[in-house]
Parts: structure tokens; C-alpha cells; sequence
């Protein structure tokens, strides 16, 4: 047994030479890992378009003999003979992906002919297996023709006991017709589908023209096509830019019409949803917005909630499922009244639901080189079309050896028809009659045993003239595969024919609308612009009153509450939130409560993060600069505008370092900056060195030493007086007004010291 002292023995000696240390151990296996689950589960090849479980399900159906034209089996039948032969895993993770390639809302060209419940585009799951039926499309051909023509190479099982292919030699561009979807071990893929006849055409003009640049390839493959419609609203440069470095987002929204009604009534019908939205998905989106349940740990809905119940029922009246065999997708939305615009009525739900939403594009694949890699779409398909003349050569290849093989044989035949009564001496006579054919009429062992094995009746004079027409056929057949595969240009005839054949008969009109619009704005409702005064307190709770000038000292708290912050603002501004870590919240003002209640706790309105806490709050308009700054003496100048969000987490805004806090923000009104340290330290510069930036921790404001920290900021008017407000002498409040004049000789360069101000003080803050 292992003596675990000696593991840490400086003096021990070192361990056997096939051992390694747990960590180079656990760093191998983890890296195996990941590429088993990188090249053999969630990535597809480029080639064929598919994932090694998906490639095994349709070798072994084909193995199966059930093609299109075959009556459907049991979906077990096939799961089993996956498992058996190729796939040694779960029968739910062959039969889930079985019922992927089967459904025609997932696939634009599903592969697999299900029979019985395969799901639905509402997220409901297939039948168990042993009540569904499977077989073959007919687009599957396409994969699988040529499978036994010696296209591709084949690689033993698990076991040994079975061959499968390494790839089905793909007529077409699969990856790019059916798309894929998977997570691997630091990377994932998401390949949109693609209409058949839009690919074909894109693949037959770079064979055609190699050269052919992105914009050429796209004029004839615009865009994804989704099966199940949809329209697709980026603008061209956004689907370019994806398909040019293989990542993007693009922008889906629902297609509809509306039905007119009797006396002016109307109704919208959507018919179809994007890609990855069901039915189902939608009403639940309205029922939540329209009947809102409180959030987590919340005992009652929030403000923002209320405003969008008020919202989408304002316009909304009634909402139906009417989906049906005939229809797929068929909801009635019905407005609150027939006067209002029909457009506003569309803008405020696709605002706020999924019936415009985000596709994202991520072309990971694994390549010819076999690595896995982000590709455009001008190396898919040039990929693809390296593969393709591959295939094409091993084929004809496969064939000419045929061809050969049966005009040898048929040669050593055509011999003994001629010389018919010779052979039969010969056999007759001897008692090993292979090689004494073979010696006696310079035939070769395969001749003379296929000589051997015929029947009389195949030597009689009609059979003659059927082995000299074969012979001509087949002669003239390998002069023929002997002048492809020596011709370059001759095999890109042939690919350009059988892409143009399968165009003709598998292909189908676009299905996705591109067209595009604008994506929807957030609808809001009308506020009107009056003046709001924001009441906080110390303990973070919020709350508005109507108007401007309201006495501080009329205003009342919690018991054991005090204020924090009373700033007159307007209805339409934004309220802003600056928290401990640096991280900038936004709330609308008209979410505030008003009436003269305590108000509501900040953290209802939004979620803090990381156990941060309020610290400062502003409220003015979004179009004014402020001087956003810290205790450690770093700062920035941006506009409010740029310090809202419309999440309720926030957004990071201010970089802090250790135990610095944020500053009070003040708003720029002059050409001069006045910043204050702790030590009662006073440096006056030009605002014009500050850096205006959108967030982050901007340029050193002054400099400090290590004890001492920046204790407030100011951009006062440049003629107006500045007063120092803090702690002097004997802990008693001091001013220290400077008008001016006095400030002229406290002015220097930013990231200075300053000057030491007198009376000796210990600011606060300056007003």
C-alpha cells in the first residue's frame, strides 16, 4: 500500500515512470473528454451536414431497407439495431434525435418519415417509441444513393463486429439545408436551414466561378429559411456581417393579416410564428402580461407590471388559440376597439412578446481537416464542393473497377463460347480443371473460375450475342469514366447536372419572408410632462409628489427613517441609481408611488446585485452632463442618458477599486472643475481635461496620498460662488465661500495636489 506521507517527502524518490501527476491527469482526460463531445455528439461535419448519431440512425434504416417506398416499422426496431450495432448509448438519446430529423417544424427537410405522435411545434414530446413508426423521405436519398458506390470510407463499430460509414456522401450541402443545434465542451453551434433551390443555385455558381466573391453567392441565398415561415426583418449588412465571420443575430417577427369584420370591426390572424416560437409560448407571454403574478420574495406586483397590465389590456381584448391540422398556427388577437391603429395595436405586442424576437447564427462546424471551427458561408460551401468532386471521382473510380472487373470476366466467357468444345474436353479430362483452363487458354484465375461456375444454357448461341453487346456497352461505359476522371471540367458538368436534377425534384418555394422593417419600438404609454418632486430616505424607500417646491420640513418618515435625497425633477426624466459596486439602475419616474404614504423599498423596482446598496441617486434630463466620480480620485464626464438601462439588474457603469465609494454626481454648468480631498486639500482645473466617456473609471480628477481620499466634485457656473462645507476645529461646522476671484489662485492642472485650504477644514461636500 502507498505510503501518502511520501507524497510531500521532498526526499523521496520519484514516482514510476507510468504514472502521472493527478493535475497533467485530470487535464488529459478533461481535453479527451471535450473532444469526444466537440467530434462525436454535438457538432455536425461539413460534409454531410450530420452528427454521428443522426449519420448511424440513417445508415441503419437504410441498412434496414427502409427507404421512402418501404411501409413503416417500428420506431423501437430501429433504436435497437442503432444501439446493437453502432450507437452504445441510451435508447432516449437515439430515439430523441430520431424525432428530431422527423419533425417538420424543426427540419426544413426532415429526413425521417414518422408515423404517430412525433411532438409538436407547442414543446409536447414524442410517443414513446414503441407506439411511433419511422421510415425514410425521399430527400434522404440524397444522403444515402451512393453509400455503397465507394464514396466514403467506413470504420469499424464500437466492437469490430459491424463497418459504418465515416461520412454519407451528401448530393447537396446538408449543413446548410437543415441547419444543426448543439452545445459542446466551450463551444456550440446554431446553422439556420436554408431553402433547397436558393443553396443549389449559391453552390452551382462557385463551382462555376471559384472567384465568386460574398455578395455574388448571397444575391442567390439571401438568408435563412425557416420551415416554419416567419418574416425576417434585419437589415441586408446584418445578415451579411453573419455570414461573413459565421456569428450574428438576426431579427424574427411573426407574419399575420387582418380579417375585416362586420360594421368596421377588425381582428389580426397570425399565421405564422419565428423560428423557436410556439403557440403556446405567445398566449402564455399575454396571460403573464395581462394577469401578472408577483416576483419572487415579492408579496405584490410591481410597478413596471401594473403600467404593462394597463398597457396591453388598453389594446387588447380577447386572444384564441385557433390552430388546427389545417391552420399549424392560427392565433385571433382581437383589439379592445376597432378605431384604434392598427399598427400600434401590432407595435405594443410585438414589444413585449415573442412574436418578434432574436435568431442567432453560429457556424461552428467540424471541417475537412476534421477540426472544429467558426466558418463563413463562402468556406461551407467551398468545402462542400471540394467534397463533392471527391465523391464524384471515388464513385466513378468504384465504377470503372466494375466496369473492368465485368468486361475480364466477360472476356474469359466470350472465349469459352467460341471455343466451346475445347473447354469441355479440357474439364473433362482433367482433374484440377482450373488451372489447366487457365494454362491451356491463357486465362486468369477469376475467368476460369467463372467459366467453371456458368451454366450450360448460358453458352448457347443467343447468350453469344448478349455477351458481345455487353461487351460494347461496357467498353464504351469505361472510355467514358476513363475521360472523367481525367477531365476536370467533365466532372464539374456532371456535378452541375445532378445538382441542377435534384434541384428539380426535391426543391421548394422560400417559406421565410425577408423584408427589411424596423424592429418595434418599446411601445410606452403617454405621459404627460409635468413636474415630479422624488423623495428618498435614508433606508432606501422611494415615492413621488405631484409639483415643484414642496417644503422639506412638511415631508414625513418611517420612524427611525431620515432623508437622503429630495431632487425636483420632471414626469418624463429618468430617476437613476448608483449602487455600492459602481452599477447604475433606472427607474421611470412614473413608476415611483405617489400619494403621501412611506412609498415603496428601491430594491422592489430593481434587483441589486452582489449585495450592493443605494448610495447616491440623480434625476434630471437625459440629455444633461454630469461629473460622475469616486473617493480613490478617478472620475469621468458623460451624459444621464448614458447612465440609464432598461434592465432591472443595472448595467456596470463605475469601476471601482477596493474600499472606494462613489461619489455624489454633479452636474457640469461651467469650464472649471473644483475637486476637494479629505485633508481639506482644494485643486481647481479646466473641465476640458476630463475625459467624457460612457462609463468605466475614467482619468485621475487629484491626486491623494495614500491616507487620503477625494471628498467631493464640482462644476459650479464659472462666475458663480463656491462654498466648502465641513468639519472644522473642535468638531464644529465650517463654510468656507469662495467667490471668484479667491478660486483663481487655487487653479492648476489636473491630477495635481491642490492647496491646503484655510481655516483648516474637513470637507463634505460643496454647494
Amino acid at each position: 500500500m502507498t505510503d501518502h506521507g511520501t507524497l510531500f517527502d521532498a526526499s523521496a524518490p520519484p514516482p514510476p515512470s507510468d504514472t502521472l501527476p493527478l493535475d497533467q491527469y485530470a487535464e488529459r482526460a478533461y481535453l479527451s473528454y471535450a473532444m469526444s463531445v466537440v467530434r462525436a455528439r454535438a457538432l455536425p461535419q461539413v460534409e454531410d451536414g450530420l452528427k454521428p448519431v443522426q449519420r448511424r440512425i440513417l445508415y441503419a434504416m437504410n441498412e434496414m431497407r427502409l427507404n421512402a417506398a418501404a411501409r413503416h416499422v417500428k420506431s423501437a426496431r430501429v433504436v435497437g439495431d442503432v444501439i446493437g450495432k453502432y450507437h452504445p448509448h441510451g435508447d432516449t438519446s437515439v430515439y430523441d434525435a430520431m424525432v428530431r430529423v422527423a419533425q417538420d417544424f424543426t427540419l426544413r427537410y426532415p429526413l425521417v418519415d414518422g408515423q404517430g405522435n412525433f411532438g409538436s411545434r407547442d414543446g409536447d414530446s414524442a410517443a414513446a417509441m414503441r407506439y411511433t413508426e419511422c421510415r425514410l423521405t425521399p430527400i434522404a436519398e440524397l444522403l444515402l444513393s451512393e453509400i455503397d458506390r465507394g464514396t466514403v470510407d467506413f470504420l469499424p463499430n464500437y466492437d469490430g463486429a459491424f463497418k459504418e460509414p465515416q461520412l454519407l456522401p451528401a448530393r447537396l450541402p446538408f449543413v446548410l439545408l437543415n441547419g444543426a443545434s448543439g452545445i459542446a465542451v466551450g463551444m456550440a453551434t446554431e446553422i439556420p436551414p436554408h431553402n433547397l433551390r436558393e443553396v443549389a443555385a449559391a453552390a452551382s455558381h462557385l463551382i462555376r466561378k471559384p472567384d465568386a466573391s460574398l455578395d455574388d453567392i448571397l444575391a442567390r441565398l439571401p438568408g435563412p429559411d425557416f420551415p416554419g415561415g416567419g418574416q425576417l426583418i434585419s437589415p441586408p449588412q446584418a445578415i451579411r456581417d453573419a455570414y461573413t465571420g459565421g456569428r450574428g443575430s438576426l431579427r424574427m417577427r411573426a407574419r399575420w393579416h387582418i380579417e375585416e369584420l362586420a360594421r368596421g370591426q377588425w381582428r389580426v390572424i397570425i399565421d405564422e410564428l419565428p423560428h423557436g416560437v410556439s403557440t403556446a409560448q405567445v398566449l402564455a407571454e399575454i396571460e403573464a402580461l395581462t394577469n401578472p403574478q408577483p416576483r419572487a420574495g415579492k408579496k405584490e406586483i410591481g410597478q413596471e407590471q401594473k403600467n404593462l397590465k394597463q398597457l396591453v389590456l388598453g389594446v387588447l381584448d380577447t386572444v384564441r388559440d385557433e390552430s388546427s391540422d389545417k391552420a399549424p398556427v392560427r392565433i385571433v388577437l382581437e383589439p379592445r376597439s376597432s378605431r384604434q391603429a392598427r399598427d400600434e395595436f401590432m407595435a405594443v405586442l410585438l414589444a413585449h412578446t415573442s412574436l418578434e424576437t432574436s435568431v442567432s447564427i453560429n457556424l461552428t462546424m467540424i471541417g475537412r481537416d476534421g477540426r472544429p471551427r467558426q466558418k463563413g458561408l463562402l468556406a461551407i460551401l467551398t468545402e462542400w464542393i471540394a467534397f463533392r468532386y471527391l465523391t464524384v471521382q471515388r464513385r466513378s473510380r468504384f465504377r470503372l473497377d466494375e466496369v473492368e472487373r465485368r468486361i475480364h470476366i466477360l472476356d474469359g466467357r466470350m472465349i469459352a463460347f467460341l471455343r466451346i468444345e475445347e473447354v469441355i474436353r479440357v474439364i473433362r479430362e482433367s482433374d484440377e480443371p482450373k488451372p489447366a483452363l487457365m494454362a491451356a487458354f491463357g486465362l486468369s484465375e477469376i475467368q476460369a473460375e467463372d467459366i467453371l461456375e456458368i451454366r450450360l444454357r448460358q453458352l448457347a448461341r443467343l447468350e453469344g450475342f448478349k455477351i458481345e453487346k455487353e461487351l460494347a456497352d461496357l467498353r464504351e461505359e469505361r472510355d467514358s469514366l476513363r475521360r472523367l476522371l481525367d477531365d476536370r471540367a467533365a466532372q464539374t458538368r456532371l456535378i452541375l447536372k445532378e445538382i441542377d436534377a435534384d434541384t428539380k425534384k426535391y426543391g421548394d418555394a422560400r417559406r421565410t419572408l425577408i423584408e427589411t422593417v424596423a424592429p418595434a419600438a418599446p411601445a410606452e404609454i403617454n405621459v404627460p410632462d409635468e413636474p415630479v418632486t422624488v423623495i428618498v430616505s435614508k433606508n432606501g424607500w422611494v415615492r413621488a409628489r405631484q409639483g415643484h417646491g414642496i417644503d422639506p420640513a412638511s415631508i414625513a418618515y418611517k420612524t427611525g427613517d431620515f432623508p437622503f435625497v429630495v431632487v425636483e425633477t420632471r414626469s418624463t426624466w429618468p430617476l437613476v441609481i448608483l449602487d455600492t459596486h459602481g452599477r447604475a439602475y433606472t427607474i421611470k419616474t412614473t413608476d415611483l408611488p405617489g400619494g403621501r404614504g412611506d412609498g415603496v423599498p428601491v430594491s422592489t423596482l430593481i434587483d441589486y446585485q452582489d449585495g450592493s446598496r443605494l448610495a447616491q441617486v440623480l434625476a434630471a434630463e437625459p440629455a444633461s452632463q454630469w461629473l460622475f466620480a469616486n473617493s480613490g480620485g478617478y472620475g469621468f464626464i458623460c451624459t444621464l442618458a448614458e447612465a440609464t438601462g432598461r434592465q432591472r439588474a443595472g448595467k456596470a457603469f463605475m469601476a471601482l477599486e477596493g474600499a472606494e465609494t462613489v461619489l455624489l454626481p454633479t452636474r457640469v454648468q461651467g469650464q472649471w472643475v473644483a475637486a476637494v480631498s479629505s485633508t481639506g486639500r482644494m485643486l481647481i482645473f479646466p473641465q476640458a481635461e476630463m475625459k467624457v466617456q460612457a462609463g468605466g473609471r475614467g482619468v485621475i480628477i487629484m491626486a491623494l496620498d495614500d491616507d487620503e481620499r477625494l471628498a467631493a466634485v464640482a462644476v459650479p457656473p464659472d462666475d458663480a460662488p463656491l462654498t466648502v462645507e465641513g468639519i472644522g476645529r473642535g468638531n464644529k461646522p465650517v463654510a468656507i465661500r469662495l467667490s471668484a476671484t479667491q478660486r483663481e489662485s487655487l487653479r492648476h492642472r489636473r491630477a495635481r495636489r491642490g492647496t491646503l485650504l484655510t481655516p483648516k477644514v474637513k470637507p463634505e461636500r460643496m454647494v
